[in-house]
C-alpha cells in the first residue's frame, strides 16, 4: 500500500472527524429549543427525538436552502454541510421520544381523534402506530400545540416547502377536528 493511498485515507478520516465534530457542535444550539434529549418543552417548537432520519435530513436541507422559511431555523442551519446534516439527523433519530402532553387525556377528544385519524387514513403514510417513516414525520408523542399549528398551516396552505399531500388530506377538516387529532396523536407513545 502506497503512502499516497494512506495519506488520502487519513485526509478523508480527518475530514469526517472534523465534520462530525462540527455537527456535534450544533447539538447544544438545537437543544436550546428542541430539548437536550430532542423532546421540546417550548410551546410551538417540535420535538425531534425519534423522528425518521430521512425526514430530519429533508427538513434541515429545506431550511438551509430557504425553501422552508423560519426566522429561527435559517441562522441555525446556515453553512451546514450535507454530512453535518446527516449526522444531526442520525443523532436525533436515535433519541427516544416522550410525550410532551402535560394535561390529562380527554377521553372524548381521544376517541374523536382516533376516529378521525382512521377516517382520514393518517396511518397509511405515517404508519398505523404514527411513528413515521422515511420522509414522513412521526406524529406520536409530538407536541400537541405544534401538531395543531402544523395541521392548520397545511390545511390553509401556509406551510412553506411542503408538498400538497397534507393540504389535500386536511382539506375541509374543521379546527375542532384538527384539535381532536392533535390531542389524540400527542398522547400516543
Amino acid at each position: 500500500m502506497g503512502s499516497k493511498s494512506r495519506a488520502g485515507r487519513w485526509a478523508l478520516a480527518t475530514a469526517l472527524l472534523v465534520s462530525a465534530a462540527a455537527a456535534q457542535d450544533r447539538v447544544p444550539l438545537c437543544a436550546a429549543c428542541h430539548g437536550a434529549d430532542g423532546n421540546s418543552s417550548i410551546p410551538g417548537t417540535p420535538s425531534l427525538a425519534a423522528q425518521p432520519k430521512l425526514f430530519l435530513e429533508t427538513q434541515l436541507v429545506l431550511f438551509r436552502e430557504e425553501v422552508r422559511v423560519s426566522p429561527q431555523m435559517q441562522p441555525a442551519v446556515r453553512g451546514l454541510s450535507d454530512g453535518e446534516i446527516r449526522r444531526l439527523a442520525e443523532h436525533y433519530a436515535r433519541l427516544p421520544a416522550r410525550s410532551a402532553a402535560n394535561a390529562p387525556a380527554d377521553a372524548a377528544q381521544v376517541e374523536r381523534g382516533m376516529a378521525l385519524a382512521q377516517k382520514l387514513h393518517c396511518g397509511s403514510c405515517h404508519l398505523p402506530d404514527y411513528h413515521g417513516r422515511e420522509q414522513i414525520p412521526r406524529l406520536a408523542a409530538q407536541r400537541e400545540d405544534y401538531l395543531v399549528e402544523s395541521m392548520l398551516a397545511y390545511r390553509d396552505n401556509r406551510r412553506t416547502g411542503a408538498d400538497t399531500i397534507m393540504a389535500a388530506a386536511l382539506y375541509g377538516v374543521s379546527d375542532a377536528d384538527i384539535r381532536a387529532l392533535a390531542h389524540y396523536l400527542a398522547r400516543l407513545r
